[in-house]
């Protein structure tokens, strides 16, 4: 008991890292990507506040079933998820709009520098983050706890789209590099935006499929 009480109190502590890493990520991301006028890398620390909300709520399911394990979702989280989701479709259309904008005005990023240096402290992070929180959901059983740690990947994927837009940008000047990079992340923000809701219904989803 000594020991379940322990792994839930991590798995809380995993939680609350992942809020507060993802808010300073959020501000440091919009605030370089707007001097540099980097749409991925602005659309990227949007995503982060996003994500912000989604931990929030993964912080009250874990306080939930540390109390209940059976329970099922609360108020509280299914208006998260919701939020959470119209916040991904709603980043999706500005990161549309941004694109098209782009090449109406031929538009090129100043620098993708800290796009790279951003994604790649992420991407550290962030599997950090995921192989943790999957290590205390298996030594609790947990298949919530697991499914977020799961879901952490596509935090992973959207990095390495960052990564590699703003890579190609800064070695080669290709002009399409951070508008391809962008439509990377409305990818992700669509699919991210559709397992929100598939959840707030109340359906399982690991961020790779959903179930009744």
């Amino acid at each position: 008991m000594e020991q379940e009480t322990t792994l839930y109190k991590r798995a809380f502590q995993l939680s609350l890292f992942t809020i507060f890493y993802n808010v300073i990520e959020g501000l440091v991301s919009m605030t370089l990507g707007f001097q540099d006028e980097t749409l991925t890398l602005f659309g990227f620390g949007v995503d982060s506040f996003i994500e912000v909300m989604s931990g929030i709520g993964i912080a009250v399911m874990i306080i939930r079933i540390r109390q209940n394990p059976g329970s099922t979702k609360n108020k509280f989280e299914i208006k998260a998820l919701k939020i959470t989701g119209i916040s991904f479709y709603m980043l999706s259309a500005g990161l549309l709009a941004g694109i098209i904008l782009n090449f109406i005005q031929k538009h090129n990023p100043a620098s993708t520098f800290w796009g790279v240096v951003i994604s790649v402290i992420s991407i550290i992070v962030m599997i950090w983050l995921m192989n943790a929180k999957k290590r205390v959901g298996n030594q609790l059983n947990s298949e919530p706890i697991i499914s977020d740690s799961n879901c952490t990947k596509v935090c992973i994927y959207m990095s390495v789209v960052l990564l590699l837009s703003s890579l190609v940008y800064e070695l080669t000047g290709f002009a399409y590099a951070d508008s391809i990079g962008s439509a990377g992340l409305i990818y992700f923000s669509v699919k991210e935006g559709i397992e929100a809701f598939e959840k707030a219904k109340g359906k399982s989803c690991s961020c790779d499929h959903c179930a009744s």
